[in-house]
């Protein structure tokens, strides 16, 4: 990912920008600001940054990830040649801010949910190439990491159902596959269903998968105040009955999700944690401080 970034924005000839106008020789001086409430995340991706850019370059932090952090709070510092703290800048600032808001996000949903056992998922709606830093600020943020990829969980959602002819069907294939390859007891599975019937039906493979997913059983009701209806949700986890992993999914919002959570589900998935975040404000002021 820094790799990426950093050839994306100097390609051959470097930052002009800083190659042209900076004193060769200076030394700077960039403090980190938090400009709005919320949970930082990336200090650690911020480090990696600055340190491929130039080994040279010294950060130090008075907060670390995962804290609180309100308006107006200092919490970091970098040191070092000044055209290259300001080469870094940006990739650095870009990744914290996304991280931050992720951060900031899941934690006031996993604070909605504080008083039930419901846990907050991330999902695989994330910014192309920044898979595992989008995953890590959810982490930070107090979430839990859904499947990384398509690789190390399977889940079985609607278009494969039709693809096998069929929820049993498509379980069955599933497992023949994995027991073939001896990746059974290492790749969970799990099984989305939108009606009843369908949770009736993968209740019949209780046994060979390890969750369920009740995707859309959640109705908006008003969108003023809010207000869902789980009454969909709340009978297929009464056909459940404990019997397998629960995961809802649709209509979760900040909003929304402690409604949601009263149900007894035992995970929410949301993918606006990740697909509509809003980056947290951070600056970097810099300073020059002398010369070599």
């Amino acid at each position: 990912v820094i790799d990426a970034g950093l050839a994306e924005d100097l390609m051959e000839l470097g930052d002009l920008s800083s190659k042209s106008a900076v004193p060769e020789g200076c030394l700077a001086r960039g403090r980190f600001l938090a400009k709005a409430d919320g949970v930082l995340a990336g200090l650690k991706v911020a480090e990696m940054v600055f340190a491929s850019v130039d080994p040279k370059i010294k950060v130090t932090w008075t907060k670390s990830d995962g804290d609180q952090v309100v308006r107006g709070t200092y919490f970091g510092n970098v040191d070092g040649p000044a055209e290259s703290v300001l080469t870094g800048e940006r990739l650095a600032l870009n990744l914290m801010q996304r991280m931050s808001g992720i951060a900031t996000q899941t934690n006031r949903m996993v604070e909605q949910v504080r008083p039930y056992r419901t846990k907050i998922l991330d999902t695989r709606k994330t910014a192309p190439g920044l898979r595992y830093v989008d995953k890590l600020a959810c982490s930070i943020g107090g979430g839990t990491n859904h499947r990384m990829g398509l690789y190390d969980m399977v889940m079985i959602k609607d278009n494969h159902i039709t693809s096998a002819g069929g929820l049993t069907n498509a379980v069955n294939k599933v497992v023949s596959y994995l027991e073939n390859r001896g990746l059974k007891s290492k790749i969970p599975i799990e099984v989305e269903t939108r009606t009843l019937e369908e949770v009736k039906e993968a209740l019949t493979c209780k046994d060979k998968i390890d969750r369920v997913m009740l995707d859309n059983m959640t109705k908006m009701v008003d969108e003023k105040t809010s207000r869902v209806d789980t009454t969909m949700l709340q009978k297929a986890l009464s056909l459940i009955k404990g019997q397998i992993a629960t995961e809802a999914s649709g209509n979760i919002t900040l909003e929304t999700v402690k409604q949601v959570a009263a149900s007894g589900v035992d995970f929410i998935s949301s993918g606006a944690l990740t697909h509509s975040v809003m980056a947290l404000d951070i600056s970097l002021k810099v300073k020059l401080i002398s010369k070599l």
